[in-house]
């Protein structure tokens, strides 16, 4: 080895906290923080995880927590409680930084669409330090995407209703500027409706039917039960496009555009596993995602009246019969 990798492989070492590589074991335990309990993604995780050598109820315990952003931090403090050897916080920002309060020796792998350094959970992508890293999603960057896609798909819509949380969540700004700029780009009129909870789903949908939207996009926002807008957005006839494979393949919705599920599994298998034989997180870069994929579900789109157009048919890495 040389001089200058042996120092760093010091530096790397001393900079990898005792506490934190005491707790890995051979059959270690972690924990899950997840923000969308509706949407399968653990299985994905526990997939990458496999490929990476740890199997759960062989050689790998799982601690599962998910609920409300204000559960959050009693559900991390547990997770430290159990001593486990790295924590999962997936979906939003509320699970990444109450495990980030909780521990500060702990690994904590996070999968979210927001900026990690903007939100100060790293010190950059390519190094970032402490104990997260993780993967991100570049939600807002692909809101223009999906209106396009849609678009494609309802060629007739001058409208398209935008389902959004409230105001006082983080993503709101964002994702809304985002959105209004595409419309104006794409000549459609963008309708944005605001919902607290999954109470309030089936009069928000009502409202874009009654104020004449022609087609939805499903923004990228930890609400409760999202998979319950499915069956309102067949219901008011309403073409969507989803923010995650999962709402066509698992839930029946129209379409979805979104990081391809690979991205998913390595969580587990390009961070988790290497973390949990002995690899420092602050050394493992933040990944954003290269590869997208579209899904299509032609029995949705049959019964919505809609003619898939053979382009789009083309671009469509799955398509659902």
């Amino acid at each position: 080895m040389r001089r200058r990798q042996f120092i760093a492989g010091l530096g790397s070492m001393a900079a990898w906290p005792c506490a934190a590589r005491a707790q890995q074991s051979a059959s270690p335990v972690v924990g899950f923080l997840d923000a969308r309990p509706s949407l399968p993604v653990a299985e994905f995780i526990r997939a990458g995880l496999a490929e990476g050598g740890f199997i759960e109820g062989r050689n790998l315990s799982i601690e599962y927590r998910s609920g409300t952003p204000r559960q959050m931090a009693d559900f991390a403090a547990e997770l430290v409680s159990r001593r486990v050897a790295l924590i999962f916080a997936l979906g939003a920002l509320a699970p990444i930084l109450a495990a980030k309060r909780a521990t500060s020796t702990i690994p904590i792998v996070f999968g979210y669409g927001g900026d990690p350094v903007k939100d100060g959970l790293v010190a950059s992508l390519n190094r970032p330090g402490g104990n997260l890293t993780g993967m991100i999603a570049l939600t807002s960057e692909l809101l223009g995407k999906r209106l396009d896609l849609l678009l494609r798909m309802v060629p007739r819509a001058r409208k398209v209703g935008f389902l959004s949380g409230t105001r006082n969540l983080p993503p709101y700004e964002e994702q809304t500027s985002a959105i209004l700029a595409a419309g104006r780009a794409g000549g459609v009129e963008i309708m944005i409706v605001e919902c607290r909870d999954d109470r309030e789903y089936e009069s928000a949908l009502a409202k874009m039917a009654d104020g004449g939207a022609d087609a939805m996009i499903l923004g990228s926002f930890v609400l409760p039960n999202l998979e319950k807008v499915v069956p309102l957005a067949a219901r008011y006839k309403l073409p969507t496009i989803y923010p995650n494979r999962f709402f066509p393949a698992a839930f029946g919705g129209l379409m979805s555009y979104d990081a391809d599920v690979t991205m998913t599994r390595r969580l587990g298998s390009a961070y988790a596993a290497r973390i949990l034989k002995g690899e420092a997180p602050g050394d493992l870069p933040v990944e954003q995602p290269t590869k997208f994929e579209l899904v299509i579900n032609l029995k949705t789109a049959k019964a919505l009246g809609l003619q898939v157009p053979p382009q789009l048919l083309a671009l469509a890495d799955e398509v659902i019969e």
